[in-house]
């Protein structure tokens, strides 16, 4: 079994937002929204240090955030490119067949006859559904859209996601 990763990207501080620390966040979450259930976070690879939210507005697809401790705007700029990420406790709950795209990464992939295809690299986020890459030991990449026609099986547990690929997926 795969090791569990115990922190999530949420964001990235990507630049300051006036002169009172304020910082503007590009959030990489499904749910923009999550932002004003934010309490405790990481930022960068720290680990150890809890950053904690004061206030969170939004603009466009950006987040407006005010982080306690950082009043000025030059505290803020030392912020600026730093990842923000929460622990898997602070995390969303998921419904039944969801999972965190962390956990997914690096899951062997089978197709329905017990063919291995390869390894899931990377899963693509489209307004209509995600579309996991598949790489095999070649080093050719397969796209297989995330719907449970093609994908009747993910067992996290296992390590491995079972696909039903129609002709034409597989190939060159």
């Amino acid at each position: 079994m795969m090791e569990k990763v115990t922190h999530f990207k949420v964001g990235k501080i990507v630049k300051t937002q006036g002169l009172k620390g304020d910082v503007r966040v590009l959030p990489s979450t499904d749910d923009i929204y999550r932002f004003d259930f934010l309490e405790v976070f990481y930022l960068g690879n720290d680990r150890d240090t809890e950053w904690e939210m004061e206030n969170v507005r939004y603009k466009g697809n950006l987040v407006i955030m005010k982080i306690k401790g950082i009043d000025r705007v030059e505290d803020a700029e030392r912020l600026v490119g730093k990842n923000i990420y929460v622990s898997r406790d602070e995390s969303f709950e998921l419904e039944e067949g969801e999972f965190f795209i962390a956990d997914m990464i690096g899951i062997e992939v089978f197709t329905v006859s017990g063919e291995r295809v390869g390894v899931l690299k990377d899963v693509l986020q489209y307004a209509a559904n995600d579309v996991y890459v598949i790489k095999n030991d070649e080093g050719k990449e397969f796209l297989i859209p995330a719907v449970m026609k093609f994908v009747p099986e993910i067992d996290i547990e296992e390590g491995k996601m079972i696909i039903d690929p129609i002709k034409g997926m597989l190939e060159d």
